[in-house]
């Protein structure tokens, strides 16, 4: 079957530090020839630790920004493939509304200044998908989808809790019936006792409207809960991908595993028990990567092949999964331990 989105060797870089010259100014790989399929219907979850890259992916998928190389292939509706990283600003007007997000904080993502009918309103209007006395209506039964009552459209957004403003601002996303929405850590900011309820309702609605979810994240308890596969990215690139049963079970690359180790284990006989793999150091300068592998400066498992060749992204077989993949010189021969 034909991939909802279908990235190939995508790269973007950014110029970061002072002076209008370019030698005084550092290049930042922030993607490097990344590759990833997202299937229709699933929750592809991406994660990894601040400033891997994976923001940056997601806003490359939005076309926030323009990548310097490669694919997005965008299957639409009609079986027609569209490359919107090539796309102009005008040609990407009809995929704004197939393609949509659910911000981080949902204190900043909203207009202060607008009512939640204005708000949630907005996309229509913007692209003119509905007739001016149908906006309402509209507006209406989207807010009781996401589980709020009609008669706050009239309110402005300091009269809600942050769970509540995070539910008028999936409203604004969904309100134009996507296919893709990137939820960008739409859950980090948010209270604990709330995000349970907020992953729910992503949930139901993704059943209702048939969506297709690339889920962002460092909060790797809540992407076992919601995803069907996830991405694991280092330093720009994808260290590792399969099935979340399969991943979190057995990992195939040591920074996948560590990740894992590190998660927190409500049974104190369990942390006892645990042997957490050392993560050493810190997350490399992706202005200045190490040789090699990546990863192999913090790698305990790393050797001298691992200080020179850069391993290639792989397929490796295990259980059911057919198409995980791993990018690392020992994925099929360390045995390395999940949750």
């Amino acid at each position: 079957m034909t991939p909802l989105l279908d990235i190939r060797d995508l790269s973007m870089t950014f110029r970061i530090g002072r002076g209008l010259l370019p030698g005084r100014r550092s290049v930042v790989q922030a993607l490097q020839g990344v590759d990833l399929d997202i299937r229709r219907g699933e929750t592809l979850g991406l994660v990894g630790e601040s400033g891997c890259g994976k923001t940056t992916l997601g806003r490359c998928v939005l076309r926030g920004y323009r990548p310097d190389r490669g694919v997005i292939n965008y299957a639409n509706a009609d079986g027609t493939v569209t490359d919107l990283a090539r796309l102009s600003r005008r040609e990407l007007k009809p995929y704004r509304t197939q393609v949509r997000t659910v911000f981080q904080d949902p204190n900043s993502s909203l207009n202060p200044r607008l009512t939640v009918r204005q708000i949630v309103a907005e996309p229509l209007v913007a692209a003119r998908l509905v007739k001016p006395d149908e906006i309402g209506d509209r507006v209406a039964e989207m807010l009781r989808r996401v589980g709020l009552r009609p008669e706050y459209m009239r309110r402005y957004p300091h009269a809600f809790s942050g769970g509540q403003r995070q539910r008028i601002g999936i409203a604004r996303a969904l309100i134009t019936e996507p296919r893709l929405v990137v939820a960008d850590e739409a859950v980090s900011a948010l209270d604990v006792s709330v995000r349970s309820q907020i992953l729910n309702l992503l949930e139901d609605l993704q059943e209702q409207f048939d969506l297709t979810y690339l889920f962002i994240s460092h909060d790797l308890s809540v992407i076992q809960h919601l995803c069907d596969r996830v991405a694991v990215m280092y330093v720009g690139k994808v260290v590792e991908q399969a099935s979340t049963d399969e991943l979190y079970a057995r990992p195939r690359h040591p920074y996948t595993e560590s990740l894992l180790r590190a998660l927190p284990r409500p049974d104190p006989r369990l942390r006892r028990a645990a042997q957490r793999v050392p993560l050493r150091g810190e997350l490399p300068d992706p202005a200045n990567p190490p040789a090699g592998c990546a990863f192999h400066p913090r790698c305990p498992y790393a050797s001298d092949r691992c200080d020179t060749e850069v391993p290639e992204l792989a397929s490796v077989e295990n259980g059911d999964d057919s198409n995980r993949q791993a990018r690392c010189h020992y994925a099929t021969t360390l045995v390395l331990t999940g949750v």
